[in-house]
């Protein structure tokens, strides 16, 4: 007897002559959804887009998205950049004037440590390089 007779390829659990589906996979819809962070915009049923995210995707903007899109593109102008980093949105959010006042709304696990800080503190994006090594 050769190898194969003795060893025959197992079969497909699909009866001789049926069409195999190719829908018989995983369900996405029976996996467990990663854990919520409060950062979801994925839409179903009954969730809809905040009045925040609506009136902005419609091209309405209030006045904070709208100073802040100003200050964005006042960055990329001055510095040439086309595309600002993390670092250069943030350093720009902080030169608007927003600081870190209340504990956040977002559940980024443990390794996420929370802060406060008082409205009154400099935005930390002056520093020279050569100082902070000090």
């Amino acid at each position: 007897m050769t190898a194969d007779a003795n060893h025959p390829k197992k079969q497909p659990d699909v009866g001789h002559g049926e069409v195999v589906d190719r829908r018989i996979g995983i369900d996405r819809r029976n996996l467990t959804a990663p854990s919520a962070t409060n950062l979801e915009r994925r839409r179903g049923p009954g969730r809809r887009l905040t009045d925040f995210v609506k009136s902005a995707e419609e091209g309405e903007m209030n006045k904070e998205q709208f100073l802040f899109l100003l200050a964005i593109d006042a960055f990329k102008r001055v510095n040439h950049k086309t595309f600002p980093t993390w670092t250069d949105v943030l350093e720009i959010i902080r030169k608007l004037g927003y600081r870190k006042t209340m504990h956040s709304e977002l559940q980024l696990g443990p390794r996420a440590n929370d802060w406060t800080e008082k409205a009154d503190a400099p935005a930390g994006v002056h520093k020279m390089a050569e100082k902070r090594e000090e």
